[in-house]
């Protein structure tokens, strides 16, 4: 067994417990810091705290009362922790405290803590700084106003003097579009850390953000944390709920990091992904649990005015030991993928009542730079999944989703207009509790999917099936119990997948080019 130190600061660190677990380890383990006994875990991924500043620290990972393993490390220098109390922040849960908090951030100089102890602050947004490490203390919590007033406004684009060019800020749903700024919110920072046993509460309910949520036309809902062209960037341990509308939404920022997150959404709350990495490259997902009323990832890169301008796609995103609870899709691609997604693997997560476990959403229209490339799915649990995976080319979004145009089964010519989908690998899954396919790949016809490859896929059903539609489009109808649906596929590989107690054939396959099946 390994013990992994996957990051620190001057005042915390964060470890993995590589025992073959997934989110959970296989057996419990008494976590000890430079000896000590701090608590008992049955996480792979744990948050150490209450460390000091250029010290020397051994954690040693019992079974019982065999060491399983070690990993030593040394905290970071640190010059000074600025305590928001001492700037004026009350934490009293009454206070607006945004200025406080703000005033603490602005003057917090590098290799520095800005600290946030126990006590509810009162804000609507607070703009990063680069270079500083923020700690949410255990006890505190950042509960934000739902006065939409009280919170400035970024607009879509505003353009160069010379005309020449623009500069977004804000983004809605893949289109440059005015938006209330974040909670937590950065534009072009970068070296930032926000960590801690604390909790940002957007406070959103159906009397304020929720309400008539589709009716903000002018300016759009915020989200609980917002980047814009930020780089180098972690979130780590805090919680995260009831955001007004997406809750983590970092936009074309690069080398990022959430980690060991608590994210939560009631389940009918509107439009409240967890984690919306748009435009976004090398970006790492490592022991988050996410249980919300939308979908818990979705990865994105703009609609097609920003797809064809900037041709930024998300790219080498790595999601791992992850729990995902409670979602529409566990990990979501598009529909807002102009620009592309290439190289994402998602491994090591158990999926648990979602209705999909990976959901892809395209259509015509996206442009050909929409390509997703390098789509690796591998050792997964998934139960209570509804459909465990949907490649769907013809989602019916956007005021033209029902047309023809796009939702036509008949072959068009391929132009700019045109997505397309290369590789995908999913290996090593075990769906139980299934109940409404298997798997139901869509391509275009006149743009076949290039590549499927399944390898060691078990899928079994729920004794009692709800019955559902397996994908958003038109046409699709409503099933349970269905197996293996594939349409427009170049080339499908199956190695050892088992599809148990469907009803009617294990697999329907119209227009596949290339069957391999080991």
């Amino acid at each position: 067994m390994d013990i992994k130190l996957v990051c620190h600061t001057a005042r915390n660190a964060v470890i993995e417990i590589a025992d073959g677990g997934r989110y959970f380890t296989k057996k419990p383990y008494r976590v000890l810091v430079n000896g000590e006994e701090i608590f008992t875990t049955e996480k792979t991924v744990n948050s150490l705290y209450g460390l000091k500043p250029d010290e020397n620290y051994r954690v040693e990972v019992f079974d019982g009362e065999e060491k399983s393993g070690e990993t030593v490390f040394r905290t970071d220098y640190e010059f000074v922790t600025l305590d928001v109390r001492r700037f004026g922040a009350k934490g009293d849960g009454v206070q607006d405290d945004t200025p406080f908090l703000q005033a603490a951030i602005l003057a917090c100089p590098e290799n520095s803590r800005v600290l946030i102890p126990a006590g509810t602050y009162r804000i609507s947004s607070l703009f990063l700084k680069s270079h500083t490490r923020i700690e949410l203390a255990a006890g505190a919590e950042l509960k934000a106003f739902t006065e939409k007033e009280k919170f400035p406004v970024f607009p879509g684009m505003i353009e160069s003097y010379d005309e020449k060019d623009q500069y977004n800020l804000g983004s809605w749903e893949g289109n440059p579009l005015p938006m209330y700024t974040g909670i937590i919110c950065g534009v072009g920072v970068e070296d930032v850390v926000i960590y801690g046993q604390g909790t940002i509460n957007g406070n959103a309910s159906k009397e304020n953000w929720w309400k008539n949520a589709k009716g903000y036309k002018d300016v759009f809902r915020p989200r609980l944390f917002f980047i814009n062209g930020c780089k180098n960037v972690i979130l780590q341990g805090v919680n995260c709920c009831n955001s007004p509308a997406w809750t983590l939404h970092p936009y074309f920022s690069n080398d990022l990091k959430f980690i060991d997150l608590n994210i939560q959404n009631p389940s009918d709350s509107p439009n409240t992904d967890g984690l919306d990495p748009e435009s976004c490259k090398n970006v790492e997902v490592l022991g988050v649990r996410f249980s919300l009323g939308d979908d818990c990832i979705a990865v994105k890169s703009g609609k097609i005015y920003m797809g064809r301008k900037y041709k930024t796609p998300s790219e080498n995103i790595h999601i791992r030991q992850c729990l995902m609870e409670d979602g529409h899709g566990a990990v979501t691609l598009g529909s807002e993928m102009a620009g592309g997604i290439i190289n994402l693997i998602v491994e090591d997560c158990i999926f648990r009542h979602t209705d999909r476990g990976l959901r892809i959403k395209t259509r015509r229209g996206r442009g050909k730079d929409a390509v997703l490339s390098n789509i690796v799915f591998r050792n997964l649990d998934l139960d209570h999944v509804m459909t465990p995976l949907v490649v769907n080319s013809f989602y019916f979004c956007d005021p033209d989703g029902r047309t023809p145009y796009v939702q036509s089964r008949e072959a068009y010519p391929v132009d700019d207009r045109t997505p397309s989908i290369k590789k995908m690998v999913f290996e090593n899954m075990k769906c139980t509790n299934c109940h409404v396919a298997a798997a139901f790949f869509d391509g275009l016809p006149e743009q076949k999917i290039e590549e499927i490859v399944m390898r060691n896929v078990s899928v079994s059903y729920a004794e009692n099936p709800k019955c559902d539609v397996p994908a958003m489009s038109e046409g699709v109808p409503k099933c349970s119990k269905k197996g293996l649906f594939a349409r427009n596929v170049a080339k499908l590989i199956l190695d050892n997948v088992t599809i148990e107690g469907q009803d009617g054939e294990a697999y329907e396959l119209i227009g596949v080019d290339s069957l391999e099946e080991k």
